[in-house]
């Protein structure tokens, strides 16, 4: 049986905020996110541990279906061994990546 490769599925978003409705799909669009396990990284960056590619295309077709009608959305798709060699630059993990990456640790 092949074993499943865990995957750090990112979704980067710009959404406009200018009316009232577009405060309305933002959040709405934010709130999908957080109902569908992704943890916000940075502002507008928010992101979540798949286990394979199965479940990776899972959450992108979710997205898909619950994009705003303007805007920019992006997700990016990288394994945890490309992820644990992110560098932080400045400032420190935050405490909900602490979280993540001791989450991943017990799945095994």
């Amino acid at each position: 049986m092949k074993e499943a490769i865990f995957m750090r599925l990112f979704v980067m978003f710009d959404l406009p905020t200018n009316t009232k409705r577009d405060r309305q799909y933002a959040s709405k669009f934010r709130s999908h996110l957080i109902r569908n396990g992704f943890n916000m990284m940075q502002y507008s960056i928010y992101i979540r541990i798949c286990k394979g590619q199965d479940e990776t295309d899972k959450y992108i077709n979710r997205i898909k279906k619950a994009l705003p009608p303007k805007g920019n959305v992006r997700v990016l798709q990288i394994t945890d061994k490309q992820y644990s060699r992110m560098e932080i630059l400045v400032g420190e993990e935050k405490i909900v990546e602490k979280k993540l990456r001791y989450k991943q640790l017990s799945l095994f």
